[in-house]
């Protein structure tokens, strides 16, 4: 059911437009660091329409609204937004920008907080209102401050040390690194707005938000390895002898953008167009300087980890594969038990106990995202969460899906199993068996040194292909070292990425089908490129875990996928036999054995 509860807020939005005498209000799901996951203050899209989603934009005008949100969501924007206040429109096959062109009307004048928006979407939306004769109106200061009469404070939770012990190399080092790189680049300066990357320069690690280890911030880097930190300094606690900033001045965040414009004039500035956002590269434009604009220098140098990530990582998902077998075991046990008893076994049970699991291990802070729990129908919305209304029951003959993971001292996880308890139909069995043979397809690939992500994605789509399906999202992202588990800028999917796969690069393999309304189904796997023959990689598993067969058709997977399958169990098997819990054993081993024996 649509929700109409916003239908004030949305009012409050088209007074303030007349008020400013404009004709509409682009209103982002981002911050101004494009985070993925945004603090509550951020949460504008959601707070005027009561879509949750972590990728759209809306568009208000005073006779209507539209909402644009990526494929993951096609479905949950339908359950979570007034549909009679606003039209749904595809976020990347029906964007914004394509819209004004073909529907602006000349004259208007369109409002966008030019903080909020990254430089790249800027110029899209700016050519769509040229081509429609509509005006993009830069705006200086945030509409919601005044439409949002209680919107929350901006967060300022602690920082963090993230030691070289677990980093594997100093800040200064770092910052040597990427100030050499940025003088071959012919730049004097860089600036970079992703609270990720800047937390690994710096070997901090924050908690604005809750599953996004990251502080918000900004940093100012020259050539010359001068650091300006802008952040929160109550974020730093009383005792700043641990972090490593002698070196670094510490100033206010609210005085970034005129640090930008006094730090520009006649230079050259490097900036992440995708990221940095439009109101910086006004700022040094306006200041008479240059811009630089490329993938930023501290993105690429975090995607590949040292040898102390490494092994951080593969240490981690020890203690995560220790975790999830346990609870996998548990949900066997206790569906059954709860079934006998004719009691329920709900989604946000499942979702507790599997928190509970990982709490207990060492070096667990917190999960790396919101567990996607999702049973029956609900787990055809590909980021379903599961909420005291929606809470389903995990019913017999029906999948449930499970895509969690934690957030470590020493590495971040991320895994999706999908499990049957009874008997699955005919089109169940062939469409995980797709997903399964997509999956194996991806994680056994050997590929030259030098692929990039979309030259490998339809691997893992062609079992699907051929039976004339697909699914509406990547299949599969980096993940960062006790960092943000999607991790720009490597990615598998469809749309090119002209980021080259490297050893030490960390990757997640998710392939997926969903059908609408009636089940979804997700196979995922952390793994990690490695070497292999001279001038070609691979894919090292680092999840251990079960893979659950009982939907398998074994008689449509070839010796080399069964092969396959038999390795990577038999590794889960040796890894995490003597670790689980003893209750865990019997079905550690049933689940591990040869297809044969099945």
């Amino acid at each position: 059911m649509s929700n109409t509860k916003n239908a004030g807020k949305l009012a409050n939005v088209r007074s303030w437009l007349a008020r400013a005498k404009l004709d509409g209000l682009i209103v982002p799901r981002t911050d101004a660091h494009q985070s993925e996951v945004t603090a509550e203050h951020d949460n504008c899209l959601e707070y005027i329409s009561g879509f949750t989603g972590s990728a759209g934009l809306a568009l208000v005008q005073p006779e209507q609204a539209l909402i644009f949100v990526d494929g993951r969501y096609q479905v949950q924007v339908r359950n979570e937004v007034d549909l009679s206040a606003f039209a749904v429109h595809h976020l990347h096959d029906d964007p914004l920008d394509l819209w004004l062109k073909h529907h602006g009307k000349p004259g208007w004048r369109i409002g966008i907080h030019t903080l909020l928006i990254s430089g790249a979407l800027y110029e899209r939306l700016l050519a769509g209102c040229k081509a429609a004769g509509v005006e993009l109106i830069a705006l200086d200061a945030d509409p919601l401050d005044e439409i949002w009469i209680d919107r929350p404070p901006r967060p300022v939770g602690l920082i963090r040390v993230m030691p070289p012990a677990a980093s594997g190399e100093t800040s200064a080092s770092k910052r040597d690194r990427i100030a050499s790189k940025l003088k071959a680049l012919g730049a004097h300066q860089l600036i970079e707005t992703s609270p990720d990357s800047i937390a690994w320069l710096l070997n901090v690690r924050g908690s604005d938000v809750a599953m996004d280890p990251v502080p918000h911030s900004f940093l100012l880097l020259d050539a010359d390895n001068r650091a300006q930190w802008f952040v929160d300094h109550r974020k730093l606690g009383n005792d700043r002898a641990e972090f490593e900033l002698s070196d670094v001045t510490i100033a206010d965040p609210e005085d970034f953008l005129g640090a930008v414009g006094r730090a520009s004039a006649g230079k050259t500035t490097l900036i992440d167009p995708d990221f940095a956002p439009q109101a910086i590269r006004a700022r040094i434009k306006t200041a008479g300087g240059q811009t630089l604009e490329q993938t930023s220098l501290l993105a690429s140098a975090k995607a590949t980890k040292n040898a102390t990530e490494l092994e951080g990582f593969r240490a981690c998902h020890i203690e995560d594969g220790i975790a999830l077998t346990n609870f996998l075991a548990w949900l066997d046990s206790e569906w059954h038990r709860r079934r006998a008893a004719d009691l329920p076994l709900t989604e946000l049970d499942a979702e507790e106990q599997l928190i509970a699991f990982r709490a207990k291990h060492p070096g667990y802070f917190e999960p790396s995202f919101r567990t996607i729990s999702a049973a029956g129908g609900n787990a055809a919305m590909c980021h379903y969460h599961a909420q005291p209304d929606t809470n389903a029951a995990i019913e017999e003959n029906s999948f449930y899906l499970i895509d969690s993971g934690g957030q470590y001292a020493n590495g971040t996880t991320d895994v999706t199993r999908t499990v049957l308890f009874g008997e699955a139909s005919d089109e169940m069995r062939e469409t995980y068996t797709a997903v399964l043979k997509g999956f194996i397809a991806l994680v056994t690939a050997r590929f030259p040194l030098g692929t990039q992500g979309h030259q490998l994605d339809a691997l893992a789509r062609r079992p699907l292909w051929d039976m004339g399906l697909d699914y509406d999202h990547g299949t599969g992202h980096g993940v960062g070292h006790n960092l943000l588990i999607h991790e720009y800028p490597h990615r598998f999917a469809k749309k090119p990425n002209l980021h080259n796969l490297e050893p030490g690069t960390i990757m997640t393999v998710e392939p997926g089908y969903y059908k609408a309304g009636v089940f979804g189904i997700r196979i995922e796997n952390q793994v990690e490129v490695v070497t292999d023959k001279p001038g070609f990689c691979r894919f090292d598993s680092l999840t251990l875990a079960p893979i659950d067969l009982r939907m398998a058709k074994f008689d449509s997977l070839t010796a080399g996928e069964i092969d396959f399958l038999d390795g990577y169990h038999a590794e889960v098997r040796t890894r995490l036999l003597d670790k689980v819990e003893e209750e865990t054993r019997p079905y550690l081993v049933w689940h591990t054995r040869p297809i044969t024996e099945r």
